[in-house]
């Protein structure tokens, strides 16, 4: 159900009167949306949220609003009769007239950002916010439609950004931004399917060029053998490495919102944050080791690590403390490398390509890793292991643990 009510916002404008907002509320989600109309606080009834009789058109005013509500609460019931279940924004949209083949990509991309955030998609969000960005200092029109993104369009955006020092990685990655946009657009009515330029523009050929180097688990090893008393600024860092490679290349920022209820005797239980699936890891004893290390630290969260220092933090200021925390995460996973000798380039996705190579090199089917993370759809990967039993899995996870080989006996580097 949704339900609205009428507001004044109690912060004047410079004029000196105070904005009339309708707020929405839906799924626990609200959203305030500008009447048009304002007033000074003192011919404001706050009780009846209406006009007081000392504001020389309170009457019409009045009956303004009331025509206002009526017109949302019809919508609401359009929506209900139609079985529909509406988005914020698409109220909003109606509410304001905005017909729907009128909507410029700008009016769309804005709309699809806020969709983000309010579901604490916030990564996602800074991803399409920064498209959209490089995108308008490209065109610079913001009254761009839809149909307007032609195939020559986009392959003069692909000039601009390679102009501007993009490789084919970089320029894929916001062509795919377009797309799945665009793609978006259809699925709402907002265009029409005859114009999809993807059909002529190939995002496929735009394929990062980037060699992933995986560790060696001797290169594992020596990461995991760090002295941390002779650098104990390094300690977290450690563990997380550790904790990371040893559950299946968990990602940082699903290690960062892990909480003590996610830890189950031997196991662990949580969701992807990316993929949304769900994952039961079992606990081997270096991962022992580390839930150890932090459970005897006292802290006020709930979380495992003392990554997110509040539980009460907004999505905004959770993908801010993710930013700041794995920007220092990769800085000091390339100190230890140098520490110990390891010539490599060494950032958090390394630990999670060398899970999975060093799975593959000690020879486990091809059916179990799928293709190594980093390739092509590190998504399918993830995906593909979830589906097989956890006793397979648990096997296939304790080979890292094994003893060197001389089967196992040449090194990735190679």
């Amino acid at each position: 159900m949704a339900s609205i009510k009428i507001l004044l916002r109690k912060k004047p404008n410079i004029q000196g009167e105070c904005p009339i907002v309708m707020r929405i509320v839906k799924d626990r989600k609200s959203k305030l949306i500008s009447l048009g109309i304002a007033t000074p606080l003192a011919d404001w009834d706050d009780k009846a949220n209406k006009f007081k009789r000392s504001h020389p058109n309170w009457n019409q005013r009045n009956r303004i609003i009331l025509e206002l509500e009526q017109k949302a609460l019809k919508i609401i019931d359009d929506f209900m009769a139609t079985d529909t279940d509406f988005t914020l924004e698409q109220f909003e949209e109606q509410m304001k007239g905005v017909r729907k083949n009128n909507m410029t990509v700008s009016q769309f991309w804005n709309h699809k950002i806020e969709e983000l955030i309010q579901v604490g998609r916030t990564g996602n969000a800074r991803a399409h916010k920064d498209t959209y960005t490089s995108f308008f200092k490209f065109h610079k029109s913001k009254s761009l439609k839809f149909h307007q993104i032609t195939p020559d369009l986009l392959f003069r955006y692909e000039t601009y950004l390679r102009t501007n020092g993009n490789q084919d990685g970089g320029i894929g990655v916001k062509m795919r931004e377009l797309r799945a946009l665009f793609n978006e657009a259809i699925e709402r009515g907002i265009t029409n399917e005859k114009y999809y330029p993807f059909k002529i523009y190939k995002v496929s050929k735009l394929k990062s060029n980037n060699i992933k180097k995986a560790l060696s688990r001797e290169q594992i090893k020596l990461m995991e053998n760090l002295d941390t008393e002779q650098h104990p600024h390094l300690m977290d860092t450690q563990n997380y490495m550790v904790f990371s490679y040893y559950t299946g290349g968990m990602n940082f920022v699903d290690m960062m919102k892990l909480k003590w209820s996610n830890i189950e005797e031997d196991r662990i239980l949580y969701k992807r944050s990316k993929t949304k699936g769900r994952f039961s890891v079992k606990i081997m004893p270096p991962v022992k080791k580390v839930i150890d290390f932090y459970r005897k630290k006292v802290r006020k969260t709930e979380y495992v690590f003392p990554i997110l220092l509040s539980d009460e933090l907004t999505p905004i200021q959770i993908e801010n403390r993710k930013l700041k925390t794995l920007k220092k995460f990769n800085k000091q996973l390339k100190e230890i490398a140098s520490i110990q000798g390891i010539n490599s380039n060494v950032t958090s996705y390394t630990i999670r390509h060398s899970f999975a190579t060093n799975l593959k090199y000690a020879g486990i089917s091809m059916d179990v890793i799928g293709e190594t993370m980093g390739h092509q759809n590190v998504n399918v990967t993830r995906a593909y292991l979830k589906e097989f039993e956890n006793e397979v899995l648990d096997s296939a996870m304790e080979k890292l643990l094994e003893e060197d080989t001389e089967e196992y006996a040449y090194r990735i580097a190679n």
